[in-house]
């Protein structure tokens, strides 16, 4: 694991989409195409502009979600909406069917959908220790499939990347914002496995935290 921190949420999130763009080049170069996953939520939303300003072709690259509400294609709480920031094609985008009658048949079709390896897959991390849409005490976390719904949390249910999936991509990317979210920073970080992030593996990951994000850590060096 390899543990970044910047002074402030934007270089944060410049420095996370600098990474993530470096990585989906050199996907692209070695192989001739890469695919990424994105969560969504308030923090990634800058680290998402600032991709779209960046020198990523984004016609070799495959677009998926990490997470999505399961509510309507125009409710505001949407996870959707943040992809359009990336200026990828329409048709690179693999939405999730949350809006399909059967839930569960939905994400048997989508998990055909997905590479066989996620070249990047992009976290966030939540107050009470979530990260994708595991949240804490639901039993998403051991389901042998790709993609799966969650428990009904925060007032929705979430259809979701399982554990497996996401610890399969060859990379993972945590940008993580904000004083709310130290103490499950710490948490994680000085290995409290009580937290569903405590899933996800810790190779092949780098955390990019702004200082107050960082601020539950001891002093480094």
């Amino acid at each position: 694991m390899d543990i970044r921190v910047a002074d402030t949420d934007a270089d944060a999130a410049m420095y996370a989409a600098t990474l993530v763009a470096e990585w989906l080049r050199g996907a692209i170069d070695r192989r001739g195409s890469a695919a990424v996953a994105f969560s969504g939520g308030s923090t990634p939303v800058a680290m998402l502009e600032c991709l779209g300003s960046l020198d990523v072709p984004w016609t070799a690259v495959q677009v998926f979600q990490v997470d999505e509400r399961c509510v309507p294609d125009l409710d505001p709480t949407r996870n959707a909406r943040l992809l359009d920031l990336l200026g990828a094609p329409q048709e690179n985008l693999h939405l999730m069917p949350v809006t399909a009658p059967d839930l569960a048949a939905a994400c048997e079709r989508h998990a055909l959908e997905l590479p066989d390896r996620f070249d990047v897959v992009h976290l966030g991390l939540g107050d009470d220790g979530h990260t994708a849409s595991w949240p804490p005490g639901d039993g998403v976390v051991d389901v042998e499939a790709d993609v799966a719904l969650s428990g009904e949390y925060r007032g929705t249910v979430r259809m979701t990347l399982t554990p497996r999936v996401v610890n399969r991509a060859r990379r993972r990317l945590m940008l993580v914002a904000g004083v709310s979210k130290a103490a499950a920073v710490s948490r994680w970080l000085l290995d409290d496995d009580s937290q569903p992030v405590s899933r996800l593996r810790r190779n092949d990951t780098v955390i990019v935290l702004d200082r107050a994000a960082a601020s539950g850590l001891p002093p480094q060096g």
